[in-house]
C-alpha cells in the first residue's frame, strides 16, 4: 500500500523526478494544518472473558520483560490457550507500551501470511502514507519507526523462526510475542524466550468450569466436574464450549453431560485427531445440540473468505435476514462457538473454522458466492461514492446506491478497512472459477488504490482482473483494468512495463474505445515526463486531447488538458499552461477536479510573478481537497503555498508550509516527501 504526490482519476500530479510510488493509510484520515503526531495503533483483540490459572506462564512473560528479553515464543498445541495467555499477559502490561500494540494473525486465511504483506500493515498503522515496494526497504523503514519507541507485538499463529525473525523491531524498548504451534527453537539464537503451554491439569480445568456454570453448581457434582474436566483435555476452548453448554442448561446435570461426551469420545477413538481429540468430541457434541438455523449460520459462515465478518455479510450468505442473524451471531459467541472481535465483527477460531467446514454443506459454494455478491455491491456503492464523476464499467455501477456512504472521505474509509477482506474475496472468486466477479470487483475497489494506493493489492487484484476481464470477453473491462495497472507499475518505476501494458490497451481499444485509448495515450505522457522527455510527453498528452474531444467526455477533456498545462509548467511555457489550464476547468464540474486544475494555474501564475492571483487560487486549493479523503491532494497544496512564499522571499512562511506538507506523508517513502525535505534542506542552507 502506498501512495504518490497528488492524485486526480488514475494518474499522478506535481513535479516528480523519478519513479513514483503511492498509497495511504487503513483507516479515517483526519488531516491539519501542521504535521500530525505519531498514532498510537490499538491492535491488539479483546482480552478472554474468561482466563484462569497460567501463573507460572504469566510469571514467566513479567520475567522476561523485567529481564529485557523482547522476544518471546508462546508455543503448544491448537486449542491450549496460547493466544489467551499472550492476550491476557498484553492487555495487563499495556501501560507499559505507550506507543501501542501491533497485531497480526499469521495464520488467518488457512495459509502463512507472507512477512512484506505484514510490514504493509504494521507500517500503515504506524502512518506510513507510502511504503516502499521491496521486503528490504519496507524492514528498514519499520525498524526505523520502531528504534527507540515502546510497541507490544503480537504475532499470533507463527509458522516459522524465519517468518518472525523478517518482522523483529529494532528497538529493545519493545517485545515481540509470538504464538505457535511449533516450538520455533532457531529463534534462540536471536534471544528469545520460551514458554511452553501444555494442557491444564483437571483442578486448573475445573476452576475453569466453575467461571462458566458457578461454585454452587459444581459443588454438588465434584467428581462429574473433575471427570468432565479429564475428559476434555484440559483443553480450554473444550472446556470453554462445555461451560457455555451447561450454564445454557441450568438443569442438565454435570453427570449426564459425562455421559455423553464419553461415549463421543468413544466414537472419535479409532480416529488419528492428536492434540483435538477431545476438542473434536466436544464441538461435535455442542454442534448436533445446535438449533437448525444458528448450525446452518455455523457451517456457511465459516466459509468466510477473510478473517473475521460483519452480521451484513454473514445474513448475504445464510439469505437470511441481518436482525435474525445478529441475534444467532451473538447466540453463537455465548455458546463459545464465535469470538467477537469487535463491534459487529465475528470470527471463528482456527480448530473451530475446521470443525465447521467438516461439517458439510452441499449450500457451501453458494452462500460463498453470495458473500461475493455481497462484499461487490458493497465495493460498487463505495467507488461510485468515492469517484463521483467517473465512468464506470459493468451491469452492478447502472444500479449504484447514491445515499450508501454520507461522503467519499467515508466511502474511502470503508473500502481501507474491508481492505482485506474485499482482496482475500477476490481471490476466492477467481480460485472458484467466477471471473465475472472478479473482474468487477477489481473495477469496485479500484477507487481506494487511486486514492489511497495499496501496491500490493493493487497488482495483485488487477492482475487477477485482467485475466478474469479476458477470459469474460469483456474488451472494454480488460482494458479498463490494464491502463489501472499500468498506473500502478508507473507509479513503481516499472516504465517498460507500462509501456507494455498500455501497448495492449491500444490493440483492445483502436477506435472503437476512445476513453481507454485516450487514458492508454495518458500513460504514455507520464511515462515521457517522468524520463524527462517533455516534448514527448507534451506530444502524447495533446493527442489524448484530441481522442478525448472525438469521444466527447468533457471530464476526459479536461483532466487532459490539465496533463497539457502540467508539462508545459515543468517546459517554462507558462502563459501557455495557464490558457491550457483555463479550458480544463471549463470542461470539469467536479470540485476537486477544478481545484486540482487551479493548483496547477496557481503555480504557472507565481512563476509568472502573479503573486496575489496565484494566492488566492492556493488558498481556495486547500479549502477545498481538505474535505476529499486524499492527504495526498493536502500535501501538493501546502507544497504549493510553500513554493509561493519562497519565491516571495518569506522563508520562515516556506518552511511552515513545507513542514505541513511534510506532516501530510507521515514517516513516508515517496519522492514526493523528499522532494519537500530537500526544499526543506535547502532553506536551511
Amino acid at each position: 500500500m502506498s501512495k504518490g504526490v497528488a492524485m486526480s482519476e488514475n494518474s499522478v500530479s506535481g513535479s516528480v523526478d523519478g519513479a513514483v510510488v503511492q498509497a495511504a493509510s487503513i483507516g479515517s484520515v483526519n488531516i491539519n494544518s501542521a504535521p500530525p503526531g505519531n498514532p498510537v495503533p490499538q491492535q491488539l483483540p479483546p482480552a478472554p472473558r474468561t482466563f484462569v490459572s497460567r501463573v507460572e506462564e504469566l510469571t514467566d512473560l513479567d520475567r522476561a520483560r523485567t529481564e529485557q528479553q523482547p522476544l518471546v515464543v508462546v508455543s503448544g498445541p491448537g486449542g491450549v490457550g496460547k493466544t489467551s495467555l499472550a492476550l491476557r499477559w498484553l492487555h495487563n502490561t499495556r501501560d507499559q507500551f505507550a506507543d501501542g500494540q501491533l497485531y497480526v494473525d499469521l495464520g488467518a486465511h488457512g495459509e502463512t501470511a507472507r512477512p512484506d504483506e505484514v510490514l504493509e500493515w504494521f507500517l500503515s498503522a504506524l502512518g506510513v502514507e507510502v511504503v516502499p515496494p521491496s521486503l528490504p526497504q519496507r524492514q528498514a523503514l519499520f525498524r526505523s519507526l520502531t528504534s527507540g519507541r515502546s510497541f507490544a507485538i503480537m504475532l499470533d499463529n507463527a509458522d516459522s523462526a524465519t517468518q518472525v525473525r523478517a518482522l523483529l523491531p529494532a528497538s529493545p524498548s519493545c517485545v515481540v510475542v509470538v504464538t505457535s504451534r511449533r516450538r520455533l527453537s532457531s529463534l534462540g539464537m536471536d534471544g528469545a524466550r520460551f514458554v511452553d503451554v501444555e494442557p491444564m491439569d483437571v483442578r486448573a480445568s475445573v476452576e475453569l468450569l466453575e467461571k462458566a456454570v458457578g461454585e454452587r453448581r459444581l459443588s454438588v457434582e465434584t467428581e462429574a466436574a473433575r471427570e468432565l474436566a479429564h475428559l476434555c483435555g484440559g483443553m480450554p476452548i473444550a472446556l470453554g464450549v462445555i461451560g457455555a453448554r451447561l450454564f445454557r442448561r441450568p438443569h442438565r446435570t454435570l453427570a449426564r453431560e459425562v455421559d455423553e461426551l464419553r461415549a463421543e469420545n468413544r466414537r472419535l477413538s479409532n480416529l488419528d485427531l492428536g492434540d483435538s481429540a477431545s476438542v473434536s468430541a466436544v464441538l461435535d457434541l455442542s454442534y448436533v445440540d445446535l438449533p437448525s438455523r444458528q448450525a446452518r449460520l455455523y457451517r456457511l459462515a465459516s466459509w468466510h473468505p477473510g478473517s473475521s465478518f460483519g452480521s451484513g455479510v454473514a445474513a448475504a450468505m445464510v439469505a437470511d435476514d441481518v436482525e435474525e442473524v445478529e441475534r444467532d451471531l451473538i447466540d453463537l459467541v455465548e455458546k463459545n462457538l464465535l469470538i467477537e472481535a469487535g463491534d459487529d465483527l465475528f470470527r471463528f477460531h482456527d480448530l473451530l473454522r475446521v470443525h465447521a467446514r467438516g461439517q458439510g454443506d452441499a449450500e457451501a459454494d453458494a452462500a460463498v458466492r453470495r458473500a461475493v455478491e455481497c462484499y461487490l455491491d458493497r465495493a460498487v456503492n463505495a467507488g461510485a461514492a468515492a469517484i463521483p464523476t467517473r465512468r464506470w464499467v459493468g451491469e452492478r455501477f447502472r444500479t449504484v446506491d447514491s445515499g450508501a456512504f454520507g461522503s467519499r472521505a467515508a466511502a474511502l474509509d470503508w473500502l481501507d478497512q474491508e481492505r482485506d477482506n474485499l482482496v482475500q474475496t477476490l481471490r476466492t472468486a477467481h480460485d472458484r472459477g467466477w471471473p465475472d466477479l472478479v473482474w468487477q470487483l477489481a473495477e469496485a475497489i479500484s477507487a481506494l488504490f487511486q486514492r489511497r494506493h495499496h501496491y500490493s493489492d493493487w497488482l495483485f487484484t488487477h492482475q487477477l482482473a485482467v485475466q478474469s476481464a479476458r477470459d469474460c470477453g469483456e474488451r472494454e473491462a480488460e482494458a479498463r483494468l490494464r491502463n489501472q495497472l499500468a498506473v500502478a507499475l508507473r507509479n513503481l518505476g516499472r516504465f517498460d512495463e507500462v509501456v507494455e501494458q498500455v501497448r495492449l490497451v491500444l490493440e483492445l481499444a483502436a477506435d472503437h474505445d476512445l476513453g481507454n485509448r485516450a487514458k492508454a495515450l495518458m500513460q504514455l505522457g507520464h511515462v515521457h515526463r517522468l524520463r524527462g522527455e517533455f516534448d514527448e510527453a507534451l506530444r502524447y498528452f495533446r493527442e489524448s486531447v484530441d481522442v478525448q474531444v472525438r469521444h466527447g467526455w468533457a471530464r476526459g477533456i479536461g483532466l487532459s488538458r490539465r496533463r497539457v498545462g502540467e508539462v508545459l509548467i515543468d517546459m517554462g511555457r507558462h502563459d501557455e499552461a495557464v490558457a491550457e489550464l483555463r479550458k480544463a476547468e471549463k470542461s470539469l464540474d467536479d470540485v476537486v477536479d477544478k481545484a486540482r486544475v487551479r493548483m496547477f494555474r496557481s503555480r504557472a501564475l507565481s512563476r509568472l510573478g502573479r503573486f496575489t492571483d496565484a494566492l488566492s487560487l492556493a488558498d481556495d486549493v486547500l479549502g477545498v481537497v481538505r474535505g476529499a479523503g486524499s492527504p495526498l491532494h493536502v500535501a501538493d497544496a501546502f507544497e504549493l503555498l510553500g513554493e509561493i512564499a519562497e519565491l516571495q522571499g518569506d522563508l520562515p512562511l516556506a518552511r511552515d508550509h513545507y513542514r505541513a506538507a511534510l506532516g501530510c506523508y507521515g514517516e513516508s517513502f515517496d519522492p514526493s516527501a523528499e522532494r519537500t525535505r530537500d526544499q526543506l534542506r535547502a532553506l536551511d542552507r
